[in-house]
This record gives structure tokens, sequence and C-alpha cells, in this order.
């Protein structure tokens, strides 16, 4: 058998160079779970001007002095990005061991440096944005922060000031505060009920409802007790909700879990910045250690919604119950 032998500096400073564009892009790619529901935006570094056009354009009788007295209005939000690095020490010997074990069955010892320092890098890469996405709503900025809990500020945050500054209210019909908690035996009243509440305008085009995967139990279980009876229904998991005719998706998200809300919005309104294209971002190797290199990266990223307008945004508070205010205290 061959002796085991693991990449140095220079092999993984030569697949930085050569996979840099795919390492970057890797910590976005891996958003899979909320990608199918959300816009990405790249090319953005620091804020960009978002929003809608509002315009009441409207044929009427013809008149040779016609003329309307109401502008069309600019609704500008900010998508704002943050610049984010890292700097992840791993020692190459016990990477590489590690790589090949795991390709035993296929390559084993017979990998080349190059590949196993592509797949030690590309993990890393990957880890970035497991923990990217599972703060994508609860994240808050720390301008001097440690983790990506405190890069940019999550849906979730963004909802919290928005309700603060009183931009998301019940008087801008854009919010709904449930007066009862989501259980297993009235999810299914209780969420068709709150989309109700939404404009014609948002229930009549298709939308997805950002939930946790125990709001979503809940749902299905109570589903199960009101049909248990009804000879057409195939099956209690249920993605679409009741009488929505279909327009309304229930999506589950590890991100939402212990969220405090319910997003009712589109995906053309959920936006996720980055860059990607600018030469401001970068992954490279380096070594400050006999036996630890040291990955290092940077790269920009945020998240915000296109619209709050009732039109695109319906947010539901959740009814937190007495179990769990005896929790948080």
């Amino acid at each position: 058998m061959g002796k085991l032998t693991s990449p140095q500096l220079a092999d993984y400073q030569a697949a930085a160079v050569k996979y840099r564009k795919e390492f970057l892009a890797m910590p976005i790619i891996g958003l899979e779970e909320i990608l199918p529901f959300a816009t990405v935006r790249f090319g953005i570094r620091y804020k960009e001007a978002v929003g809608q056009l509002s315009v009441n354009a409207q044929f009427a009788p013809y008149k040779a002095d016609m003329k309307h007295e109401k502008n069309a209005v600019l609704d500008f939000r900010t998508l704002e990005t943050f610049f984010g690095a890292v700097v992840q020490p791993f020692e190459p010997n016990s990477a590489a061991t590690l790589i090949i074990g795991q390709n035993a069955m296929t390559k084993g010892e017979s990998m080349k440096n190059a590949d196993i320092a592509k797949k030690v890098l590309a993990s890393i890469s990957k880890s970035l944005s497991e923990n990217l996405n599972r703060v994508l709503w609860s994240a808050v900025r720390v301008d001097n922060g440690t983790t990506s809990a405190e890069l940019f500020n999550g849906w979730d945050t963004i909802t919290a000031k928005e309700i603060t500054a009183g931009a998301i209210s019940a008087e801008k019909k854009n919010y709904v505060k449930l007066t009862e908690a989501i259980t297993a035996e009235n999810a299914v009243d209780v969420l068709k009920k709150a989309y109700r509440n939404a404009r014609p305008e948002l229930r009549g085009v298709k939308t997805f409802m950002y939930v946790s995967q125990d709001v979503l139990d809940a749902y299905n279980d109570a589903y199960a007790v009101l049909h248990s009876a009804t000879p057409y229904v195939q099956g209690f998991e249920q993605i679409y909700l009741e009488g929505s005719n279909k327009k309304c998706q229930i999506v589950p998200l590890t991100s939402k879990a212990e969220s405090k809300y319910i997003h009712i919005s589109t995906k053309e309104n959920m936006l996720i910045g980055c860059d990607q294209l600018g030469d401001n971002e970068d992954v490279t190797i380096e070594k400050h250690s006999p036996f630890v290199l040291d990955y290092v990266a940077t790269m920009f990223f945020g998240v915000d919604f296109e619209s709050i307008d009732p039109r695109r945004l319906l947010v539901v508070e959740l009814k937190v119950t007495d179990a769990t205010a005896e929790g948080e205290e």
C-alpha cells in the first residue's frame, strides 16, 4: 500500500485560485432550502435601492383637458449587504486523511493532492453556507461581532424594526397578531383565518407562507383530524393552505425555528443580496504556523424585503403561550 500523501500549502493555494468562483458561490448556492422561495440579487456591495413603483393610472371618459392629480410614487427600500470575512484554521494532514477515508470506496489513496485540496476547501465553504442558512431570519447585525448571526440583519429582525416604526401594522394592513396559539387542534382554522387578512392582490397571486417546522406539523395534524372521514383526501402531508385555491404554499424552514412570525409573500419580494461579481471578494490560503493553514475568505451578504406594501407582504405574529413565556424568563 502506498504511503499517504497530503496536499501542502502550494496545493491548497492553487486550488483556491483555480476554484475561487466556485468557493465564493458555495455559501449562496448552499442556501438550497430557501433558494426556491427567495430571489438572489447579485452585484450588491453595501447598499442598493429597491422597491416598487406605485401607480394609480386609470382610463376615464375622454375630456380635452384631462389630467391626473396623483403622480406615480416610488416606494424605496434599501437592500443592505455587509462585508464579512472568515479566517478558519485547519490542519491539512488530518483533513487529507479524513477526505481520503470518505472516498475510500471510490478513489481512496489514489486521489491526487489537487482533488484532496479542493474537497477540503469545499467542505469549509459548505460550512459557511450552513451557518448563514441557520440565521437568515434571526441574525442581528453587530459591528464587532464574530459569527454569521452578527453579520447582517435577518428578515425577522427587519420585521421587528418595521413593526416598532409602525411601517408594518394592522392599520397598514400588512400585519395581524394571532389571539390564540397554534396547536394540533386549531392550526388549519388559525392559518386560514390569518391568510384571509391578506389583501386581495396578495391572495390573487402565488405566495409562500414561511413557517417553522412545528407550525406545519401542527397544520398536518389538525388537517388529518378534520378530514379523517373525507374519502377524496389522499394523505395528510399538505403543502398548500386549505382555502387558498392552491395559491399559497406552506414552506417549512429550519431557519424559521423559534421564530415569532409567519410571513406570507412572494419569491420576488424575498431578497438575498450578495456580490459575486467584483474583486472585493476572495478566497486565499495562508500559513502562519508549522502545521496549520488558514482558509481566508471575504464576501458581501444581506437580506431584506423588496417591499412591505400589503399587496406584497403580510406578517403574522404568533401568540406566545404561557409555557413559552415562562421558558424565556
